[in-house]
């Protein structure tokens, strides 16, 4: 008698080594202005990942698409495997889950304590009972040295304490992906140095995947393991290890890690010649 065919064991997948990846990613926010063009990278799981390059080059753009802040205009955002589409609110929310982004100027609640910043992801995503939420906060508040500031409003911090509430409150949800925009801004050598270990520690603790977003040379290339560097239009100039990038010949990569002011990207923004602006006969 004919035996019925079995059906086939189920095959776990393996973790890439990729955790996100760019695909010819092109945005503009408007039909006048390509912020990023035809833009492929991909971020290694586990890793930090520096992004450098001049302001305006598309470097927190990129972050927010992988955010699902914005859709693409062409190619894709692919996250663990996932492609992100924007317009998926349930997806976005299921994501967003799984990342915790440290903003630019840190984007506290001022209305709220140093301890209900922290909790509010917390509260927000879970179900947690207090009395649990209340351990997490102190436990993550703890991991930045500010445990004993819990009780304090936002008012009373100064900028780097404001800075290290932010990234207890980015990582409270244990995030796999962990984006930092621009964390070093604003902030004295000491409280850079602070931040720079802390981004390393945590991500050496947790096993997550950072992606900083900054201006700082030094700080990023001791921290990091891979380093891209981008230009205006979201090009990429360079990619590679720190020590690549810092031994590199090119002349553009030379001046920017360097701090250069004379080389292949210029001072001045492209504009008519100055004679027309001001009127003025040739």
């Amino acid at each position: 008698m004919r035996q019925a065919a079995r059906a086939p064991s189920p095959v776990k997948r393996l973790a890439s080594d990729t955790f996100i990846e760019i695909d010819h990613v092109s945005f503009g926010y408007d039909s006048t202005r390509v912020i990023l063009g035809d833009v492929s990278l991909k971020f290694p799981r586990g890793k930090v990942t520096a992004l450098l390059g001049g302001s305006g080059c598309g470097k927190t753009t990129l972050m927010r698409l992988i955010g699902g802040v914005h859709a693409a205009d062409k190619g894709r955002v692919v996250f663990d495997g996932e492609v992100v589409d924007a317009r998926d609110r349930g997806q976005l929310y299921r994501l967003r889950r799984r990342l915790g982004m440290l903003f630019q100027f840190g984007a506290l609640f001022t209305d709220l304590s140093v301890f209900d910043n922290v909790a509010f992801p917390l509260r927000e995503h879970t179900e947690l009972p207090e009395p649990m939420i209340r351990d997490i906060v102190l436990m993550k508040l703890n991991a930045v040295g500010l445990r004993g500031a819990a009780g304090l409003r936002i008012s009373e911090v100064s900028g780097g304490m404001a800075r290290r509430i932010a990234l207890a409150r980015a990582i409270a949800l244990d995030p796999e992906l962990i984006m930092y925009d621009e964390p070093f801004a604003g902030l004295d050598l000491i409280s850079m140095g602070v931040a720079a270990k802390l981004i390393r520690t945590l991500n050496d603790v947790t096993g997550a995947t950072s992606l900083v977003v900054s201006h700082d040379v030094p700080e990023c290339m001791a921290i990091s393991d891979h380093v891209v560097l981008m230009a205006t239009g979201g090009r990429i100039v360079a990619q590679g290890t720190p020590k690549e990038l810092m031994d590199s010949t090119d002349p553009e990569t030379r001046q920017f890690v360097r701090g250069e002011p004379d080389g292949p990207v210029k001072f001045h923004y492209p504009a008519p010649d100055i004679a027309a602006d001001f009127g003025v006969a040739g």
